[in-house]
């Protein structure tokens, strides 16, 4: 059946001087990778595109590939790919038009993430703030969407997740739900004092004062002393939102595969630590991913010390973008605490395509649902010891 005849808009070729629609059916010969997948031969005098499914950690093409696309990220990267499959044993694997041995032109990454729990998906990235599909032409956009709808249907998904910067159209027959998220990023363009100026008057620039009055200590690094101070401060952040902390194998994966482009960075009240924040440096932007304090000293603006510190150094690197990452929507006070360094807001939307229209699991702790309620009243009463032992066997089914 047609795409005309269905009502619906499906991947498709359209050649110059032919008005001729691919009918989705025929589109490819072959879904599971690391095996092509094929357009069939419509012209001679054109070759058709066709959709390739690469391993990123194994193809030597896509680091170069990251660094010189202007929309890639550090989600993009091996060393987060890397950490992810180490940590949560996801395999990575990326979409593209491009065949082996060619430049690679394009490419969508995702992670295979098989949960006996919450069912077998491809994501967009896990646990990544965003991710971009790093597509230019819309005839290959249409050629990877093709490939990814015959994927859900003859491999069967519970759902393909995309988790764009800006919004992306894919002509899928499958149904799409949405989330939506606020985003943070500052421009480091401006002088450092012109920077400053521009932070709020009253609450970020009086916290900064504040911790030089208060002579509390900064320090960083990747020693195991900075990682237990941080987790710790993680911990006690995550229980208070009823939340379990991520697995601490999870951040000593990262400082290995980031290196020196990872710093933890932790402020002390004499020898106690009181906030801590996790950032990576990648191009030309220094993304702030994790954080956590201790509130009983928030009032000495101990994370306004960690932000300063970090824009300060990402400055003098010449850097040109501090990533302040994803807020959920009910939380006002994060937004408003990132709309006061001068951030620019934007929203953040992901997409699920599924066959069925509810594309939820076991662990989507969507405030308005029953189960999210349930679950954060008895995870926000687990002592510390528990919540960090469960760790490891949750996450890897939430990605």
């Amino acid at each position: 059946m047609s795409s005309a005849a269905t009502g619906t808009s499906l991947g498709h070729e359209v050649y110059p001087g032919a008005a001729l629609f691919v009918e989705r059916e025929n589109i490819l010969t072959v879904t599971s990778c690391p095996e092509r997948l094929a357009l069939p031969h419509l012209a001679p005098a054109i070759e058709p595109k066709r959709a390739h499914c690469i391993n990123p950690l194994e193809d030597p093409r896509w680091d170069g590939f990251v660094q010189q696309h202007p929309r890639a990220s550090v989600f993009h990267s091996s060393s987060w790919l890397a950490a992810l499959s180490r940590t949560y044993g996801y395999e990575p694997v990326a979409y593209t038009t491009s065949a082996p041995g060619q430049d690679l032109e394009n490419g969508i990454p995702f992670c295979r993430v098989n949960s006996w729990l919450t069912g077998r998906r491809l994501v967009s990235l896990p646990f990544s703030d965003h991710c971009e599909p790093l597509v230019d032409a819309e005839a290959d956009m249409n050629v990877l969407t093709a490939a990814l709808e015959q994927h859900s249907t003859s491999d069967p998904l519970r759902y393909i997740e995309l988790r764009p910067l800006e919004p992306v159209e894919m002509f899928l027959s499958l149904c799409r739900t949405t989330v939506t998220y606020t985003f943070h990023q500052l421009d480091l363009g401006a002088d450092l004092n012109s920077l400053f100026r521009s932070f709020h008057k009253s609450s970020t620039q009086r916290k900064i004062r504040r911790a030089e009055r208060e002579g509390l200590t900064y320090r960083e690094g990747r020693t195991e002393s900075l990682l237990d101070s941080f987790y710790g401060l993680l911990t006690i952040t995550r229980k208070r939102h009823m939340l379990p902390p991520q697995p601490r194998e999870w951040f000593t994966n990262l400082i290995e595969c980031f290196g020196a482009a990872l710093k933890i960075r932790v402020v002390f009240k004499g020898e106690r630590a009181i906030a801590g924040m996790l950032t990576i440096r990648h191009k030309d932007t220094l993304t702030y991913k994790y954080g956590g304090c201790d509130p009983r000293f928030n009032n000495l603006g101990s994370m306004h010390m960690l932000f300063w510190e970090a824009i300060q150094e990402a400055k003098a690197a010449g850097l040109r973008t501090f990533d302040l990452g994803r807020s959920d929507a009910d939380q006002s006070g994060l937004i408003t605490f990132k709309n006061r360094w001068g951030a620019t807001q934007s929203a953040l939307t992901y997409s699920r395509y599924s066959a069925s229209e509810d594309s939820s699991h076991l662990f989507d702790l969507q405030p308005e649902k029953w189960k999210s309620k349930a679950a954060k009243y008895i995870l926000a009463r687990l002592p510390l010891s528990v919540l960090s032992s469960l760790s490891p066997i949750l996450y890897r089914h939430v990605g």
